[in-house]
């Protein structure tokens, strides 16, 4: 008789355990149930279903076309294939900066709709009182701070932020606030690795990097851009473990050839 090993799911509280105990959170963005089957069977702690779709999955050269419809069909779809991962979903631009009782209704639908774990937000103080209203309903919340790319026409570029001392100061504050507020988390996006190593030790929720260096408790990536699926994307920051884009052009191409040739199907491959 196998014994079969009960997946542990992971909550905040896990989340929140690892941070203590010094082990790093891994966490990739998931759009489709195809990939998060295979991610949450590579084990990943987190997969957020990010608004970064509307970028890979979408074409849309900014995150803020995306509508909270197609967030929740992504998390629907991600949601159906995760057994361990905690899954979080980003609010889209537009469903929650207007008031807190909207970004209340969208976190809502996320959850009610889709079966997603949590949300996350971009911004500090000026959103605080929507996180607290998120929360106070019994939804975890994610912050986001640094490049918060929703606000991407603001900073009118993707380059580093907080650098300066004003910035720098503001986002350790945020930090604060999103903690006191009761996120669980924080994405720390495109900040100086000193001042992500800074935020991490100052405050006691996980924080997750992407370009805010090593000593954030985590680290988070767009699958697309890990696995290379898209093409000509190379910030600094990210690591490509491999280049899907041409292994697949390469299976196309000899899929093509096959095809005129009459090669495909064979003998073995027809009824």
């Amino acid at each position: 008789m196998s014994v079969h090993k009960e997946i542990k799911r992971i909550t905040t509280h896990i989340l929140q355990e690892m941070k203590q105990r010094g082990e790093k959170i891994s966490m990739l963005t998931a759009y489709d149930y195809s990939m998060a089957t295979i991610l949450d069977d590579a084990g990943l702690d987190v997969l957020l279903v990010g608004d970064s779709a509307s970028n890979v999955m979408a074409g849309h050269e900014t995150t803020l076309p995306i509508t909270l419809d197609q967030m929740i069909y992504h998390a629907s779809s991600v949601i159906r294939a995760v057994k361990r991962a905690f899954v979080v979903v980003d609010l889209p631009f537009g469903s929650y900066q207007g008031n807190s009782k909207e970004a209340l209704n969208s976190a809502i639908r996320i959850m009610k709709e889709s079966g997603a774990h949590g949300v996350k937000l971009e911004g500090g103080e000026e959103i605080i009182e929507s996180v607290q209203r998120i929360i106070a309903a019994g939804i975890p919340v994610m912050g986001h701070l640094g490049l918060t790319p929703q606000s991407i026409y603001k900073f009118g570029t993707y380059t580093v932020r907080a650098k300066e001392e004003e910035e720098a100061n503001k986002l350790k504050s945020d930090a604060l606030a999103l903690q006191n507020a009761g996120c669980f988390g924080i994405v720390l996006e495109k900040i100086p690795a000193s001042l992500g190593k800074e935020v991490s030790e100052s405050i006691q929720i996980p924080t997750i990097g992407i370009g805010a260096g090593p000593d954030c408790d985590g680290q988070v990536l767009v699958v697309n851009d890990m696995i290379g699926l898209t093409k000509g994307f190379k910030p600094r920051f990210l690591r490509q473990y491999i280049n899907l884009y041409d292994e697949i052009l390469g299976a196309a191409q000899s899929y093509i050839r096959d095809v005129k040739a009459n090669d495909f199907p064979n003998e073995k491959e027809q009824y």
